[in-house]
């Protein structure tokens, strides 16, 4: 059995589909922190088979509501004194900017670099964004 310290101070991002770690932790541009992060991949899980865990030593001053577009069923645990304080359930936000990327070619955001990928939510129950300039769809896990 694998066996990952406890944490003090700091953040574990659980019930992430198995597989999905590494995308969370570059959209988190987790390599620019400077903490101890362990990612955990594969972990035998009861709910669902096998699932990623990432764990953040410290505090962490970043929106981790973007998350909910990545995979709904996460979960953000909040760790203090070794002691979890809070747990919190994600819903996918009603935008995002700057998280998923518009795969449309013939979308504005293709040619001009500089301008931010922006989505809606345009159906909760589906989980689906549309890109605000081209309508092009993405749907989360």
């Amino acid at each position: 059995m694998l066996n990952i310290g406890g944490l003090k101070e700091g953040i574990v991002i659980d019930h992430i589909q198995a597989g999905g770690a590494m995308k969370i932790y570059d959209y988190l541009n987790l390599e620019k922190l400077d903490c101890s992060v362990a990612i955990i991949k594969n972990a035998r899980s009861n709910k669902m088979g096998k699932k990623d865990i990432i764990k953040i030593e410290g505090p962490l001053d970043i929106d981790l509501n973007v998350l909910g577009v990545l995979d709904h069923k996460i979960t953000i645990n909040i760790i203090r004194d070794n002691e979890i304080v809070e747990k919190k359930k994600l819903s996918p936000p009603e935008t995002v900017t700057g998280i998923i990327k518009c795969r449309n070619p013939r979308c504005i955001t293709s040619i001009e670099q500089e301008l931010a990928h922006s989505f809606k939510l345009t159906d909760r129950e589906k989980r689906i964004y549309r890109c605000i300039y081209c309508e092009s769809k993405f749907k989360g896990n």
